[in-house]
């Protein structure tokens, strides 16, 4: 079982810039694939970017390129999503996903490949 946790989520001005972490425990954290999906009311899940176990593979969906950075810190069990120049557009509720991929050094971008999900955490974008 893995165990995440987000924080860092909030209200914000467009423009303005927030940092999301997602705390993992209960598994080897450099062994899990990670990613970040976003959802607003009656629409579904989706991603939002996914990074590989060691960090040397990411993925953005289209319109955060450029603006969102994943990242992970492998020593603190903490993976990381930089936004900046937020918009309206990027509110939603964000969460935290997990999957077991060691070796495989791929990232995953479906909403079915993760097996764990953290609770949650609310951004708004205020315009």
């Amino acid at each position: 079982q893995v165990q995440l946790v987000e924080s860092g989520g909030g209200l914000v001005q467009a423009g303005g810039s927030l940092r999301l972490s997602c705390a993992a425990s209960g598994r080897t954290f450099s062994t899990l694939a990670m990613g970040w999906f976003r959802q607003v009311p009656g629409k579904e899940r989706d991603v939002v970017a996914a990074i590989n176990w060691s960090g040397s593979r990411t993925y953005y969906v289209d319109s955060v390129k450029g603006r969102f950075v994943i990242s992970r810190d492998n020593r603190k069990n903490t993976v990381y999503l930089q936004m900046n120049s937020l918009e309206p557009e990027d509110t939603a509720v964000y969460y935290c996903a997990a999957k077991g991929a060691f070796p495989s050094s791929s990232y995953y971008y479906t909403r079915t490949d993760y097996n764990y999900w953290g609770q949650g955490t609310q951004v708004t974008v205020s315009s």
